[in-house]
């Protein structure tokens, strides 16, 4: 089992250790420092117990070789009502969950704002990880749990499950292998940015720790539909909590982007909007919006150092994106693959020069990967650049005014993750913490 760390050895600024390589391990290696072997029982505890969480925690509890454990919520209701069906013992605060020697993975189904906490911490602890997409609130966060997953040598799998879909696999190895040539353009979905919160208050219910639940975030007055991950407009929709739809169903769409371009370690170089001016949606109470709602406009285009440009307008459902190259098109949607002409997928491809991971269930992808320390097919880095383009695909709309009085187009260094020409752009690149939920000094 791994390690046990203290609560108290966690709020330090930062934990001393040695550097670590990359999880990058020979499948065979098995049981090694300290970690499940080969035939052991994983044992998880779940952060998080909402809409996804408690999903998650049921999920993972009936998979042969896994067990729930244990069950953190600011929510005590909702975490005894999960661990009731998973005979799980039941915690407000997840560091309590971290502090056990018996706990080998944590699930994180947390909303975003805690997902770089969470996930820091659990890596600092030892514990492998499976975060719920998207992975960060902002680009630095990803930055540093990537770092802090490096690190400590955790497995990490995004809850991008699309990645395990046999129809998503297959429609990226055609497209990584030329079945339509060049690359030229990436037609996605035009999500939507996030609302602006202004809910009213309303009385907290017995059990919820609301300061706790905001953590990082100011802290805002309580509304059960900012709170309840079913209602609307649900924090998923709203600024100060995610980056709406953008960061949601992009978390899937704009993944299969990245994985059919063979970018899970870079992203876009060039960053520009067109059309319809930014305008900011308030939620309120008499105009609360949809769960997923927001601002769709301007248009926001990316271009990759191959030259293929993707364009937030005219793709196929939230899921997937149409690639578009010299020879014809391929359509990755969520379960779905066409082409246009559709011979183009019609022979399956022979010894293939570029070959992608594949796997078929993506929560049985984590378990094997813990057991036999190597990285699965939504590693951190893979969760992290997807993240990232949701990310800049807000920023850029956060920042069209002033771009579309100067004609810029916003130069992104994937290497350095900083724009090369914009400090109003760079200032989103993170966001302010309330004191005591700052990001380590040090991972």
């Amino acid at each position: 089992m791994s390690t046990k760390m203290t609560r108290r050895g966690f709020l330090k600024a930062g934990v001393a250790a040695g550097a670590a390589a990359p999880l990058i391990l020979p499948s065979g290696v098995l049981a090694r420092n300290g970690n499940p072997g080969a035939n052991d029982r994983i044992v998880i505890g779940s952060i998080g117990v909402g809409n996804m969480g408690s999903s998650l925690a049921r999920a993972f509890h009936d998979r042969d070789g896994a067990e729930i454990a244990a069950i953190a919520d600011v929510d005590l209701n909702a975490a005894e009502a999960v661990a009731a069906e998973v005979d799980a013992e039941v915690y407000r605060d997840y560091h309590e969950i971290l502090d056990r020697d018996d706990i080998d993975a944590v699930i994180i189904a947390t909303p975003l704002q805690w997902h770089a906490l969470n996930a820091i911490h659990a890596a600092q602890a030892g514990k492998d990880i499976y975060c719920e997409k998207c992975i960060s609130l902002t680009i630095r966060e990803g930055r540093r749990m990537a770092e802090a997953v490096r690190k400590y040598e955790r497995v990490f799998q995004t809850g991008s499950q699309q990645r395990s879909g046999q129809r998503e696999y297959d429609g990226c190895m055609y497209v990584r292998n030329g079945a339509i040539g060049a690359v030229t353009k990436v037609e996605a979905y035009n999500y939507h940015s996030p609302m602006e919160c202004a809910q009213p208050g309303e009385a907290i219910p017995n059990g919820v720790d609301w300061d706790l639940w905001c953590g990082p975030i100011e802290l805002l007055p309580f509304n059960m539909s900012v709170f309840d991950n079913g209602q609307n407009p649900s924090w998923v929709s709203l600024r100060p909590f995610s980056g709406g739809d953008m960061t949601d169903w992009g978390s899937h769409g704009l993944d299969m982007a990245q994985w059919g371009l063979g970018m899970d370690d870079s992203g876009p170089v060039e960053i520009w909007t067109e059309g319809e001016p930014f305008e900011r949606f308030f939620s309120t109470a008499e105009n609360p919006g949809g769960r997923h709602q927001g601002p769709q406009s301007p248009i926001v285009y990316m271009r990759y150092a191959n030259g293929a440009v993707m364009e937030f307008k005219d793709g196929p459902n939230k899921s997937g994106v149409r690639f578009v190259g010299e020879d014809g098109s391929i359509t990755v949607t969520r379960g779905s693959l066409d082409a246009d002409p559709p011979g183009l997928i019609e022979t399956p491809l022979e010894d293939p020069e570029v070959q992608l991971y594949h796997s078929t269930n993506h929560h049985q992808d984590w378990l094997d990967c813990i057991r036999e320390r190597r990285d699965p097919v939504a590693n951190v880095e893979v969760g992290h650049r997807t993240a990232t383009v949701c990310h800049l695909a807000n920023i850029a709309r956060w920042v069209s005014e002033i771009t579309r009085e100067t004609g810029e187009v916003l130069e992104w260094n994937p290497e350095e993750e900083r724009f090369a020409n914009s400090s109003w752009a760079n200032h989103y690149l993170d966001r302010p913490r309330r004191d005591g939920f700052q990001l380590p000094a040090e991972v």
